[in-house]
């Protein structure tokens, strides 16, 4: 499911022009910050766009204020060493396509701790694309500051702007188990047990907690998913995809007026209906991810009847109280999960999904009710 624009909602002013000879980029809209470029093939450092040519001073604890003090950790690689890591960006080597880019293996010179070659993850967006660029810019400066056991690593960026197009690239870790959607939704894996179920879960949790709580800054994900959720060697899940996140409101407002994006069937009813973004944003689309992680269906099916189609829908015919309240769960699981733990797990969720924001647990209760259903193991 890719990510939109919502017509609802307060209307952004538009950049008038991204990655040209004089181009703007407004990554937050309560800021202003010039990204400007030339017509050389030299490498545009993204430190430099923001701390070079910030139009207004960010405030002491701002996401570009704390990337001028820790982003300088990232690797700048040049656009040839990507090429050649990704045989010219062979198709034998891609790992996935998204609306702004596509996402390739590549393998580094450089070696790792075995003395091999180190595999990464190079996301190459589209050269053309305004919004794509912008979601670079914003990947770079937030995953330049945050550090998390549960966030994806950035290794570092490519920007090059020339006379043959403007190319702005991403290299991750490399995240071999690919996303926790592969492995719901697609037979062609096996099946999650439940205790790797709750695991992945609760990890990406404690995530978000620290996107909401553990930073100077409070920062809203915003695309909460399960295809957001990467899954390493050891199946620990890493969050993924930055690039709709936001900083969160700061001293006494309440929320940020934004323009309204992310994924169908994922956002806020609330959010998208005001445009007010607030952290109960991602506690809302934590909710939808649950609801799917019990049933292994999607937030959204065409192809199942009419009555079943929107997840959200159905499982209210079969609330956790119900005594038949197993048949909203995953037929894979084969009944191998303790019942009364599936059912706190789903009174959870609706807690998140409750229509009012602020009665909405935050993500820091979220973990600990997590915790307390891992430890329920009694069949029944």
């Amino acid at each position: 499911m890719g990510c939109f624009n919502f017509k609802k909602g307060p209307k952004s002013k538009p950049n008038k022009s991204v990655a040209s000879k004089k181009s703007s980029n407004k990554p937050f809209q309560s800021k202003t910050y010039t990204e400007k470029s030339n017509n050389s093939s030299n490498s545009v450092k993204p430190d430099q766009s923001i701390t070079k040519s910030v139009t207004s001073t960010p405030p002491r604890y701002s996401i570009p204020n704390l990337y001028e003090q820790r982003g300088q950790k990232l690797r700048v690689f040049d656009f040839e060493e990507l090429r050649a890591a990704t045989n010219d960006f062979n198709r034998a080597l891609k790992l996935g396509e998204g609306g702004f880019g596509t996402v390739f293996k590549g393998f580094l010179k450089c070696r790792d701790s075995n003395g091999e070659r180190l595999v990464v993850a190079v996301k190459r967006l589209k050269q053309k694309s305004l919004q794509g660029h912008k979601q670079w810019l914003a990947e770079v400066l937030f995953l330049g500051v945050v550090e998390h056991t549960n966030l994806v690593k950035l290794v570092g960026y490519c920007s090059v702007d020339g006379e043959k197009g403007n190319q702005r690239l991403l290299v991750y870790e490399f995240m071999p188990n690919k996303t926790l959607e592969d492995h719901l939704f697609s037979r062609a894996y096996p099946p999650l047990s439940w205790d790797l179920r709750l695991q992945i879960i609760l990890g990406s949790a404690e995530g978000l907690v620290y996107l909401h709580e553990g930073l100077e800054v409070q920062i809203i994900f915003r695309d909460f998913k399960a295809s957001n959720i990467l899954l390493d060697k050891e199946f620990k899940p890493k969050l993924s995809d930055f690039g709709l996140a936001r900083e969160g409101p700061t001293a006494s407002k309440t929320h940020v007026s934004t323009a309204v994006v992310g994924t169908h069937g994922y956002a806020a009813p609330d959010y998208i209906q005001t445009g007010h973004l607030t952290i109960k944003s991602d506690v809302w689309s934590f909710g939808v991810v649950l609801y799917e992680l019990l049933t292994g269906r999607r937030s959204l099916e065409q192809n199942r009847p009419r009555a079943e189609q929107k997840l959200l829908n159905w499982v209210k015919q079969y609330p956790p109280e119900a005594t038949n309240f197993s048949v909203i769960m995953d037929p894979r699981l084969r009944n191998q999960y303790p019942l009364k733990a599936a059912r706190e797990i789903a009174r959870l969720a609706d807690r998140c999904l409750v229509k009012d924001p602020k009665q909405r647990p935050g993500m820091t209760e979220v973990v600990r009710v997590l915790k307390e259903a891992m430890q329920i193991k009694v069949k029944g």
